[in-house]
Formats: structure tokens, sequence, C-alpha cells
């Protein structure tokens, strides 16, 4: 007597599962004028969306590699390329000079693959469980970063080393390590409690991060 009750709550659910996922128009272009909420930008309106809201060439330009990590993160997310909005997709440029880095860091919003385009890059990530994945990747390799967890990226060459990374979201969020520890107002006894860091080597850092406190 059951049976039927508890097929039509099923597929109930079902339909209520598949229809959260299912696009109901056929982009989303982003409205950067308005605010970002949990689910990207608002759309713009379709009369005013043209061509080049599908398009962006600033991935074709070397990024500036003079500062502290030697390196320059390029994104086309939907802040930048608003015809990504929605789409659960992006993508971004990594330039690495000899003896760049990208700093261990998280997207929280996206998993992260990456191809190499030029040079050697040694990348890898940390799991939830402490075990690390490392490995120097050469020209057309691809490596995966799953969603959420620490990863870096080092130039393992003398040369210039590129690539370009893709996203599983339109806007993945950014959190450096060293920044999120260094570059705040947290106060040194405060880090020192929670890191074991010494006291005079926090305040180095944060003097070079830009933090205070």
């Amino acid at each position: 007597m059951q049976i039927l009750p508890l097929f039509f709550i099923s597929c109930l659910l079902l339909s209520s599962s598949s229809s959260s996922h299912a696009a109901v128009q056929d982009f989303c272009v982003g409205d950067l004028t308005a605010p970002q909420g949990p689910a990207g930008y608002s759309c713009k309106n379709p009369s005013t969306v043209t061509v080049n809201d599908f398009v962006y060439s600033a991935l074709g330009i070397a990024g500036n590699t003079s500062n502290l990590i030697k390196a320059a993160v390029t994104p086309a997310f939907a802040a930048q390329f608003p015809g990504v909005n929605g789409l659960g997709i992006s993508s971004a440029r990594i330039d690495l000079a000899p003896g760049g880095v990208v700093p261990f860091h998280t997207h929280p919003g996206g998993s992260e693959i990456l191809i190499v385009l030029q040079g050697t890059i040694t990348a890898g990530f940390v799991s939830s469980a402490n075990t690390v994945y490392f490995k120097t990747l050469k020209v057309a390799d691809i490596m995966v970063f799953p969603q959420g967890l620490l990863h870096f990226q080092v130039n393992a060459g003398n040369t210039v080393a590129t690539a370009f990374v893709s996203f599983s979201s339109s806007s993945p969020g950014l959190q450096l390590l060293d920044y999120a520890l260094f570059g705040n107002n947290l106060p040194t006894e405060l880090i020192a409690a929670t890191t074991f860091l010494d006291s005079a080597q926090i305040k180095k850092l944060k003097a070079v991060l830009g933090g205070t406190g």
C-alpha cells in the first residue's frame, strides 16, 4: 500500500533535483554593475548582449611578473569575462618567471585543471589527510587540483613558464595562505599560538606582505 506514495515522492524529489540544475535560459551574461550574490551576477538584459560578451582576449597577454613572487595570474572569471557567468566554468593564465611561484592557495568554489604551455612547472596539492601529491610537469602535461585543497605551482626551470588553467566555477574564489596568515591585522601572538611560528619571523613576514598587529 505504501509503494505508490513512496514512488510518487521519489519522482517528485528527482524532478526537483533535476530541475534545480537545468538551465531555464540560454545564458546569463553577468551584469557587472550589479552586486554579486551567492549564485553569481544577475543577468544583463538579453537585448543588450553582444558577441563581445562571449569573447575575452586578455589571456593572450603575458602577465607582469616583476613582483615578490615573480608570478602573474590573469583571471577570466565572471568578474572579468561576464559571458561565463552562471555556466560553471572559467579560466586563467599563469606566468612564472625563473624562480617564480604561485604560493599555497585554495579555490573554495571550484576544482582546477592546469595545462603547461611553456617551460616546466612543479605543481602539487595536499589532501585533507595531509598526503602530498606533486610532480614536475612539462609542455602539454595536465594536472588537476580538487576543489578547496591547498595547492601550488613553481617554475622548475631556468626560463619563463606559462600555463592555462580552467575551473569548474565561473567564480572559483582565491585565498593565498601566506597572505591569509601575514597580510592582515591578526595579532602576532595569535598567529604564533596557532602556527607555532616564532614571533620575530611572523613580524618579518607581516612587514613583507603588508600585515599589521
